[in-house]
């Protein structure tokens, strides 16, 4: 129990410090992330959770190594569907470059928070009340089935029920005031059409919660691998967001892959108790669906409209 929590609490620790250097030092300023130091984020974040994958390998051994990167996989593929909300949202409100790292870094900041609530709350269903995971893989398979006929909504933040709430009970400004999401005007705290963005990039990462916290939780019950890979997945997000953002409209085959791992995942959750698929396994099958997606995606490129 001791070598559990200062596990944690180590895990915690360097978290928090990688956020403070992030926003503290590396991007204090405002400033367009450009690819070439999107890239170099990108290639820092994975190699960190690879580092800490190993880690994992030497001391708590090899299954749990294996859990933890096929997590990492699922929760990074899953997140690269946030990036095309994102960038609609960004065109959307019309968001300077220059602010957009700014709102991603407070909004997954917000969605670790939400992640750790929904992950203790789900692993302590599953322990109590066993027949949830049925549910939770009945959810997956819907979902990822659902996403196959989805189509791309224009994005209408007066339509949102928290942006309505919040409306409702505090002032917004319509002008842009820089990177500030609040300003002081006549005598009287107002929010900035920024901050609006930064509801809505929670409220989305709420929604891609309900479908990724179960996926991990048909790989592994263990609360630290899946806390631990959701957290590395989010952080490396921001990174991948201004590397990928330019292109993710020709991964036009991504959305199928990312269908059929649901689909994978759902199964293999409502199956446990008959047949609980390797681990290894899983993680070839997922690491598989998800490079032919991206190699057919890259291979058969398709006009926008096809789709």
């Amino acid at each position: 129990m001791v070598i559990d929590s200062f596990i944690w609490v180590c895990f915690i620790g360097f978290v928090l410090f990688m956020l403070v250097l992030d926003l503290g030092v590396f991007h204090r300023k405002s400033h367009e992330i450009k690819i070439k130091e999107a890239l170099i984020w990108s290639a820092v974040w994975i190699s960190l959770a690879l580092i800490f994958n190993y880690g994992i390998y030497v001391f708590l051994g090899k299954e749990k190594a294996i859990e933890f990167l096929t997590g990492y996989i699922v929760e990074k593929s899953l997140s690269v569907d946030n990036l095309f909300v994102f960038i609609m949202l960004f065109t959307y409100f019309k968001v300077d470059v220059k602010h957009q790292h700014k709102v991603l870094f407070w909004g997954i900041l917000g969605a670790l928070v939400m992640r750790a609530i929904f992950i203790f709350a789900g692993v302590a269903l599953i322990n109590k009340f066993h027949w949830i995971i049925y549910i939770f893989g009945a959810l997956l398979i819907f979902t990822g089935i659902k996403m196959l006929f989805h189509k791309e909504e224009n994005i209408d933040p007066d339509r949102n029920p928290l942006v309505k709430l919040f409306k409702k009970i505090f002032p917004v400004t319509e002008k842009e005031h820089g990177d500030k999401f609040f300003v002081r005007l006549n005598g009287r705290t107002v929010a900035t059409p920024l901050f609006i963005v930064l509801l809505m990039v929670e409220f989305t990462d709420l929604i891609f919660a309900v479908d990724s916290i179960p996926a991990i939780l048909a790989i592994t019950n263990d609360t630290f691998i899946i806390f631990s890979s959701n957290v590395f997945a989010i952080l490396g997000l921001r990174a991948l967001y201004f590397a990928l953002a330019g292109i993710t409209k020709y991964f036009y085959y991504l959305k199928y892959g990312l269908s059929a791992i649901l689909v994978f995942v759902g199964i293999k959750m409502t199956i446990v108790d008959f047949y609980k698929v390797p681990i290894v396994s899983s993680l070839l099958v997922i690491s598989g669906i998800l490079i032919i997606s991206v190699v057919v995606s890259v291979l058969r490129p398709k006009n926008n409209d096809l789709i």
